[in-house]
């Protein structure tokens, strides 16, 4: 492991975290957005992170995989005033599920939090380590 690992995984987790708070805010942003039937709705964003191998010689910590777009069937909203509804009435919403962002949210910014803990709680911990040698 590398002489400031904890700094490493602390600062890949703080990467990580904000990426996916800011993957979450561009999904909640569009929790609203609506679409013709003959265009693509907005699809959620999700990031896949994975745990960075020791194997390698890194110093542990996570890297994200990629950022994709959520699957599945966007949601039909009947809406026969709106301008961009079909001659059924219908136009395409977002596949954004707003109580899930919100859960996700709050545990992006728990893991925020705890990684930045830790990058205050390693550099206090090498400082004192270096004040040892000065006495």
């Amino acid at each position: 492991m590398a002489l400031f690992g904890a700094l490493d995984a602390a600062s890949s987790g703080l990467t990580v975290s904000r990426v996916w708070l800011d993957a979450i805010s561009d999904n909640i942003a569009n929790v609203n957005t609506v679409r013709a039937p003959d265009q693509e709705p907005f699809r959620a964003r999700m990031v896949q992170v994975t745990a960075k191998s020791r194997a390698t010689g890194e110093a542990g910590g996570a890297e994200i995989v990629s950022i994709s777009d959520r699957q599945g069937d966007p949601n039909w909203i009947y809406d026969p005033t709106h301008p961009l509804a079909d001659e059924r009435g219908y136009v395409l919403g977002a596949n954004v599920d707003l109580s899930v962002e919100m859960t996700n949210m709050l545990i992006a910014n728990r893991s925020y939090q705890a990684n930045l803990r830790m990058v205050e709680v390693a550099t206090d911990t090498y400082r004192s380590g270096l004040q040892i040698g000065r006495r």
